[in-house]
């Protein structure tokens, strides 16, 4: 059935977007061809491609009240870890919350695109655990 395979991230400066990433994520560079590249995470099988723009182009949709959200985040099992090492490396983020035992934070790229950090507890119904829990049940 269906799966994601690819999340495609607009960025103006292609040499540079994939340094970032390549630091910031960890991604490995799997091809490139004219006005993008794609990645690679070492564990997981959804991949990421930065596609060249000529201009910023939002990544994020207004909820209600002007909140804004990103379209996908990014599930971390040591959140306060990967929040430090963006810190460290000059990287714009806001502060981790709490949401119902869920912690989570948004950080930013080079051209400003957000992305949310996930971590969930394993009592949450959205932890990997319990959805591969879901995955495997037969109707």
């Amino acid at each position: 059935m269906f799966r994601i395979g690819s999340i495609f991230i607009p960025v103006t400066d292609l040499e540079k977007a994939s340094k970032w990433y390549e630091k910031m994520l960890g991604v490995k560079k799997i091809d490139s061809w004219e006005e993008g590249v794609g990645f690679y995470f070492p564990s997981g099988s959804t991949q990421l491609a930065l596609i060249q723009v000529d201009i910023p182009q939002s990544s994020e949709f207004i909820v209600k009240n002007e909140e804004k959200n990103s379209y996908f985040n990014f599930i971390v099992d040591h959140i306060e870890e990967v929040y430090e090492y963006l810190n460290k490396n000059g990287v714009k983020t806001t502060e981790i919350k709490d949401f119902g035992g869920m912690k989570y934070f948004d950080f930013f790229d080079l051209d400003g695109n957000p992305f949310s950090v996930v971590d969930e507890p394993i009592n949450s119904p959205f932890h990997s655990a319990n959805i591969q829990k879901l995955q495997n049940t037969i109707f």
